[in-house]
């Protein structure tokens, strides 16, 4: 991946190293579905078992925000990249919005460690990567991604760029209004529906980290040999159906929050290949 003709972000709080309070816990993400799949499978454990461990240590303690001490901007070499990766969206989606008549509002990406204060609640670092609308940041600890790498045997730097643009659309759903509107659809859904929706939801941020790709390639020519598959195999790494086969050996379709490992590709290669908003209608898509 080629980033010599991106920017760097000035939208990065690096919160690594700060100390520990209390705050109340969210609900684990892709990456806490990772942990717990490693842990479940070494230790011959439930998996929901583990989760609910999990989310029950989210509530010991979470480093202070950026309000209770300056954020540095990140000095070491995946900090910087993180960074460039959140400049060249920033790039991208401006452009986008403008040709839209619109504005685009950037988002903050805020890198911590162990675990982090959010307007939306406290989280660990076993939630991975996720996206708080409530204060419109991006939160992540880089280790996630030597977690993908080694265990999920999805490496690369457009891999580590897969997962932060997946997160910018959903600031990009969040700016649309659409995160409003599938929030308030699951409120008067079935469980069951409301679990279809989410995985709209995500398959369309899928969408959108491959309309950033589209664009991003087609103004500073990004790609370089074997990104595309770096991302691809990131997105069937963390397909719903692919960690309930290696948590318990089955697959529950009903239980889906983000999507099969095929419709994630499926999805970002959509994006790649079109490079418009109008690709990304996975609300009206059949399947």
């Amino acid at each position: 991946m080629r980033l010599d003709k991106s920017r760097q972000s000035e939208n990065v709080e690096d919160l690594r190293g700060q100390s520990p309070r209390r705050g109340p816990g969210l609900k684990l993400g892709i990456g806490g579905i990772l942990v717990a799949l490693v842990v479940s499978k070494l230790f011959g454990l439930d998996m929901g078992t583990v989760m609910g461990v999990m989310q029950a240590g989210q509530q010991q303690g979470v480093p202070a925000t950026a309000e209770d001490g300056a954020a540095a901007a990140p000095k070491d070499e995946a900090g910087i990249r993180a960074a460039i990766i959140l400049g060249d969206t920033e790039q991208t989606w401006e452009a986008l919005f403008q040709s839209g008549g619109g504005t685009y509002e950037q988002p903050k990406l805020v890198l911590f460690s162990d675990a982090v204060d959010t307007q939306c609640g406290s989280a660990d670092a076993g939630m991975g990567p996720f996206y708080c609308p409530a204060d419109r940041k991006v939160y992540i600890d880089l280790a996630f991604f030597d977690e993908l790498a080694t265990r999920f045997q999805a490496p690369g730097d457009f891999a580590q760029a897969y997962v932060i643009a997946h997160e910018v659309g959903h600031h990009v759903q969040n700016l649309l209004g659409i995160s409003d509107k599938v929030h308030a659809a699951r409120q008067r859904a079935s469980e069951a529906e409301g679990n279809a929706l989410s995985v709209r939801l995500e398959l369309q941020a899928d969408c959108f980290a491959g309309v950033w790709a589209h664009n991003a390639e087609r103004s500073r020519q990004i790609l370089e040999g074997g990104d595309l598959e770096e991302a691809l195999g990131a997105a069937a790494a963390v397909g719903d159906d692919t960690l309930q086969q290696r948590s318990r050996g089955t697959v529950v379709p009903d239980s889906f929050t983000h999507g099969t490992s095929a419709q994630r590709m499926t999805w970002f290669k959509r994006g790649l290949e079109q490079g418009k908003l109008e690709a990304c209608d996975t609300f009206s898509a059949r399947g």
